[in-house]
């Protein structure tokens, strides 16, 4: 048995938990990083916003992934739910706002591991392969429990360890949980004709089914359907999946073929009433998860990181401190709750079938499609900076 000190440890793999351990590493803080760093091929992909490319580029993070994305220059929806008052289709494109794009997409599995060989060169940032088992808070500082024996002193202790995270619970963070009678199938598709850079989002009765454009004339998939049918498409050979998502997509795109992996994902909510506890906060999904729709969830947890380097500051006084632990709660409150609940709305209305949900929801995409302020508003919100 051995004991290593830190000034903090970032608890969890995936891209958040590697993205804050980079940042604050780079901000002077001797950090570890605890947890095995293991891209999942599950034919998921991230789309991230102008605010989270910025974030990522100033950590060193994010240039040598460049050629590995595909811009987001329009977002187009379309709705396909069959209500008696529809929507006509609403574009956004990134030239109002005088971008070359909103954001760029990029493979999970080719994020994460872009960043963890950055991870692997940062000073003063230890990646420590192993599980935490325990995390227990003193006075002073934090301990830190390992699979094999070893324990971690470190002054902070922050958990990105996902919607069942060992640091929230041992902080006696509350959270609610929530489910969604939807599952999401995800998948890559090759297919005949150029995305043009766009996104397409088509809201149907059991949620939103959307594909993103990827390198070349290819798009990742993001289908939102109830459980059984769910498991159905799941169970289909490639290519009667490819023709299935060719006619829901009403060949937008021409011919598909599945080209990548494929996955299946339940889909459900979570929340917590407070962002951090005794020598410990929490950042991307152990504080906040709901579906993927408008592309704010990995997001939502970079804007995590960049507001506790906000907080934290430049490597100096303790990191643990109640007094920044609390501020930190103070300036993610707002962010998470909207954009929780702007999710959670709109994907309630998509499964409620009643007619004045729909009249509203129909009458919110017309006035974005007719009021250019308001539209170029709803944009720039959906950004996402992290400054």
């Amino acid at each position: 048995m051995s004991r290593q000190e830190f000034d903090i440890a970032v608890i969890g793999g995936g891209a958040t938990g590697l993205a804050g351990a980079i940042a604050l590493a780079r901000a002077g803080w001797d950090t570890a990083l605890v947890g095995p760093v293991a891209p999942r091929a599950d034919g998921r992909t991230v789309a991230l916003m102008d605010g989270s490319l910025q974030f990522l580029d100033s950590i060193g993070a994010w240039q040598p992934l460049v050629r590995d994305s595909a811009p987001l220059a329009t977002l187009t929806i379309i709705d396909d739910t069959g209500a008696l008052l529809r929507a006509p289709p609403v574009s956004f494109h990134a030239g109002e706002l005088d971008l070359d794009a909103f954001g760029r997409n990029i493979e999970a599995a080719r994020l994460v591991a872009g960043l963890a060989e950055v991870a692997q060169s940062t000073p003063g940032l230890t990646l420590i392969d192993g599980s935490a088992e325990t995390v227990d808070a003193g006075p002073d500082s934090c301990r830190i429990g390992l699979a094999d024996g070893s324990d971690l002193m470190v002054r902070l202790a922050v958990g990105a360890d996902g919607r069942d995270s060992l640091v929230r619970r041992s902080a006696g963070i509350t959270s609610r949980t929530w489910r969604y009678e939807q599952s999401a199938l995800t998948a890559i598709f090759a297919h005949d004709r150029d995305h043009r850079d766009t996104s397409t989002e088509f809201h149907t009765r059991h949620g939103p089914f959307t594909l993103v454009p990827l390198p070349g004339r290819r798009s990742s998939l993001v289908w939102l359907t109830t459980p059984r049918e769910a498991e159905r498409l799941a169970g289909l050979d490639d290519a009667a999946f490819a023709a299935a998502v060719e006619r829901q997509a009403a060949s937008i795109l021409g011919a598909m073929r599945v080209d990548g992996p494929r996955g299946l994902v339940p889909m459900g909510g979570l929340s917590v009433d407070r962002f951090a506890g005794p020598r410990a906060v929490l950042i991307g999904e152990a504080a906040h998860v709901f579906p993927p729709i408008g592309a704010q969830g990995l997001n939502l947890g970079l804007r995590d990181v960049a507001g506790l380097i906000k907080i934290l500051g430049d490597g100096t006084g303790d990191p643990g401190d109640p007094a920044r632990l609390d501020a930190y709660t103070a300036s993610r409150r707002l962010d998470v709750a909207t954009r929780t609940a702007a999710v959670d709305a709109l994907n309630r209305s998509l499964l409620a079938g009643f007619l004045p949900v729909d009249a509203l929801r129909g009458a919110g995409l017309m006035a974005l499609a007719a009021i250019g302020p308001l539209r170029r508003f709803v944009m720039r919100q959906g950004l996402g900076a992290t400054t």
